[in-house]
């Protein structure tokens, strides 16, 4: 059951007497929780910015008036976090409840990270962060405010054709809600040689970010399986070329632009030379690990990840930690 300021109608919300910023945090509310519109088309609606529409939701949950109660019964997801924690030495797995075999986890997943990532934020922590659709997803349910001495870093390069996500946009998004300082890397996360790689890293300062990146208190990843079109290749950031050719190399998909093979080792292929972004071992120093993913898609490479980088902490859904346990 989902509640918007009392339970009242977007025209009642509307007609309340309140200030002009308060009615349009609560129509955004209303647009996005219980219309079921995207950010992009609430903002479209409302006539604002996509990162207008994060704030206001994020605000709009901080304030209390956006109150979600779920009545189900927990044992059976208390019982498949326990066994997840048991298979892969995880300090803690965060199970959405999600019954749709053939469905689209993603928002699912993304409710429970925005829960868990705003009780993790506090004061003078350095946060390494990912991307993807579930990440982004993820904004408009992390409870933003200021904090002290907060930096938030990029753990990987950005993409040349920006569109919908982008990592630069999720880091920076993210940095805003805290108030805090953004890192970016700014080179793309695929250069054309490990050449360029070498020369952007010695001669151009970006070698000093990613020493920031693996020195992080806490890291905010997902993975990406490689046989579907997923972020990466929507965008056309890596050439089907290449990607077909990691396929052949034993590739089953990325972490952080790190291509895996289904045991969780980096394959051989050039892209792995080519890419800029915290590596796999720079990755698994980060003492506090959060992998944020699911899908019937991404099974095996949720797997390998679990094997290769170790979280400490897995957020999923029901369907997919089912299906990782029985193929783990």
């Amino acid at each position: 059951m989902l509640e918007i300021a009392g339970g009242m109608t977007e025209a009642e919300a509307e007609t309340r007497a309140m200030p002009p910023h308060d009615q349009l945090r609560v129509r955004a509310a209303w647009l996005y929780y219980v219309e079921g519109l995207t950010q992009a088309d609430v903002a479209k609606r409302l006539g604002v910015n996509r990162i207008m529409i994060t704030r206001l939701l994020a605000t709009a949950r901080s304030r209390g008036e956006v109150v979600i109660r779920i009545r189900s019964d927990i044992a059976p997801i208390i019982e498949i976090q326990q066994r997840l924690e048991a298979a892969f030495g995880l300090t803690q797995a965060i199970v959405a409840p999600f019954s749709d075999e053939g469905g689209d986890p993603t928002q699912a997943i993304a409710a429970a990270a925005g829960k868990y990532v705003s009780q993790l934020m506090t004061h003078r922590l350095t946060v390494g962060v990912g991307w993807g659709r579930t990440l982004q997803a993820m904004l408009a349910h992390v409870e933003g405010r200021a904090l002290d001495d907060v930096r938030v870093v990029s753990l990987l390069g950005g993409i040349a054709m920006a569109r919908r996500f982008n990592p630069a946009e999720f880091a920076w998004q993210f940095a805003e809600l805290f108030e805090a300082e953004g890192y970016l890397i700014p080179a793309p996360a695929i250069v054309d040689s490990p050449a360029t790689r070498h020369a952007l890293l010695e001669h151009c300062g970006l070698d000093q970010v990613l020493q920031m990146a693996e020195s992080c208190d806490l890291a905010l990843f997902s993975c990406g399986g490689i046989e579907q079109m997923t972020t990466s290749y929507r965008v056309g950031h890596l050439a089907e070329s290449d990607r077909r050719s990691l396929v052949e190399a034993g590739a089953i998909g990325d972490v952080l632009y790190n291509f895996i093979d289904r045991d969780g080792n980096l394959v051989d292929h050039p892209v792995n030379r080519r890419s800029i972004a915290l590596s796999v071992g720079g990755l698994s120093k980060i003492p506090h690990r959060v992998l944020i993913s699911g899908g019937p898609e991404k099974t095996d490479m949720l797997v390998a990840t679990l094997r290769s980088v170790r979280p400490t902490t897995l957020i999923t859904d029901q369907v997919t930690a089912a299906q990782v346990l029985a193929r783990g």
